[in-house]
């Protein structure tokens, strides 16, 4: 009878291809032959790495044995019960953030979504809507969902931002400059999406109602609401946006997690959550968080017998003109600007809100957070239509390798309480440029008979193309109070 070892080598290399990641730390302990075999071995941890998980995006280089070994670390660490768990934060980002680097895109990865696990993940009824509607099918994202499905997981890496910190009692006064702890952990929790984990440290009883989302985010709210609505987070230095104040144009994580914290809560309020397109990639883990992870939809919305989004007679023979340019430029735009775009945009009443930043005998440091904020917010719910008006090449403070992309089109409120307000529609132009540190940075205008009013800073969380959205702070154009 002939052994594993006496089999030629090409054939041992064969079938160590089909072993599970976390067998092979004891496959390496079992003899000298088998360490010397996988040691180094870049086609077998290759082959290893595509059986188990997404093909990655084509010229992306990737070290196979190391990869391997992260997924098995991260493996190991998620499903522990160390006290200390939170202590691997770095890591487990870090490891998360390549993983989502690496998923499953729209765009030049037919085979993975034609494979037998991409095609059994669709159809599993808990995430079938969710992946095949939405984003593409990833056997990384679906990992990914599993390791973070632990509510210990999720506390401990989800929930170590300054927020969560000041909402435990643990925290009272920020950091210059942010602690990287706080802000890896924001981040981790942005792209994690919105489904807030549960705290026990925030809803000591036990019945159903005090540990149920909706609860717990009554109780986290007004600390995010506190960051969200504070006038010292917005100065030049920030852009006025999620950026950190030193004019680096560096994502202020913190503060992206806490206008996700608000959005939500006010989606919730409204049962906008319910919404399919809301439910699917705002509320499921790692949805849409990942470059080229945006699914178009079959077909286009409609828009019945409104004529707010409708060019006259005399314009429909140069719109048809400008049809050609336009695709031209859309297969230059890296950032799939040319859409329909879901927009949600939330804020208090103008007393409240001056009120709680020039407050009578405001005498608070700087370095300590403003009182807890719970007042009611305004939703409301807006949709775009805009497309690639020009494409430049990257300024002074722009990434080098990405050009600065222009837009513009026109805004729609859904809500029937705003149709017949003067403001309730708009046109609207912008830009789209790559920061240094490789974010998507968006800059938009909302234009009033053809004057500049409003103005948004936003990035986009997973990158170039991704599902989730952008998400980032509008104000006044001049930045007055």
């Amino acid at each position: 009878m002939v052994t594993l070892l006496q089999l030629p080598p090409e054939l041992v290399h064969h079938i160590l291809g089909y072993v599970e990641p976390q067998d092979l730390s004891s496959i390496i302990r079992t003899c000298h032959f088998l360490n010397n075999t996988l040691k180094g071995n870049t086609a077998v941890y290759r082959s290893i790495y595509h059986r188990a998980l997404d093909t990655p995006p084509t010229g992306k280089k990737v070290e196979w044995e190391r990869e391997i070994h992260d997924l098995v670390r991260l493996q190991r660490i998620c499903s522990s019960q160390d006290t200390d768990k939170e202590s691997h934060l770095p890591f487990v980002l870090s490891t998360v953030l390549s993983l989502l680097e690496n998923a499953s895109r729209t765009e030049g990865d037919e085979q993975d979504s034609k494979s037998p696990l991409a095609l059994e993940f669709k159809r599993t009824s808990h995430y079938s809507f969710h992946s095949t509607f939405y984003q593409p099918p990833s056997r990384n994202i679906n990992f990914l969902s599993l390791l973070f499905s632990s509510e210990e997981t999720r506390e401990a890496f989800l929930t170590r931002s300054f927020i969560f910190e000041r909402a435990r009692g643990g925290r009272k006064h920020f950091q210059n400059p942010p602690n990287a702890i706080h802000q890896q952990s924001a981040k981790l929790h942005s792209l994690f999406g919105m489904a807030l984990p549960m705290l026990d440290q925030l809803s000591r009883d036990n019945t159903t109602a005090a540990r149920s989302s909706n609860s717990i985010i009554s109780r986290i709210r007004p600390f995010a609401c506190s960051k969200v609505y504070d006038l010292r987070e917005y100065t030049t230095g920030s852009g006025w946006g999620p950026f950190l104040n030193d004019g680096s144009w560096r994502v202020d994580w913190e503060k992206v997690e806490a206008i996700l914290l608000v959005i939500e809560a006010n989606l919730r309020k409204k049962r906008l959550d319910r919404w399919p397109l809301v439910w699917a990639l705002w509320m499921k883990p790692f949805a849409g968080s990942w470059p080229g992870s945006y699914w178009p939809w079959g077909t286009a919305i409609s828009w019945g017998d409104d004529d707010r989004f409708d060019v006259g007679e005399d314009e429909e023979s140069a719109e048809q003109e400008r049809s050609g340019q336009e695709k031209a430029k859309n297969r230059e735009d890296p950032y799939g600007v040319t859409g329909t775009w879901f927009r949600v945009v939330c804020f208090i009443d103008y007393n409240d809100f001056f009120h709680y930043n020039f407050p009578v005998g405001d005498a608070i440091p700087d370095n300590v957070p403003r009182p807890l904020l719970n007042v009611g917010e305004a939703t409301r719910i807006i949709v775009m239509k805009i497309s690639v008006t020009k494409i430049e090449d990257p300024g002074e403070g722009d990434h080098p390798d990405y050009p600065v992309v222009a837009f513009s089109g026109k805004s729609r409120s859904l809500d029937a309480s705003e149709l017949w307000e003067d403001d309730a529609d708009s046109d609207i132009r912008g830009t789209v440029r790559m920061t240094p540190e490789g974010e998507v940075r968006w800059t938009s205008y909302s234009i009033f008979e053809g004057e500049e009013r409003w103005k948004s800073e936003g990035i986009q969380i997973g990158g170039l193309k991704s599902g989730r959205g952008v998400v980032g702070n509008w104000f006044d154009k001049y930045v007055l109070p």
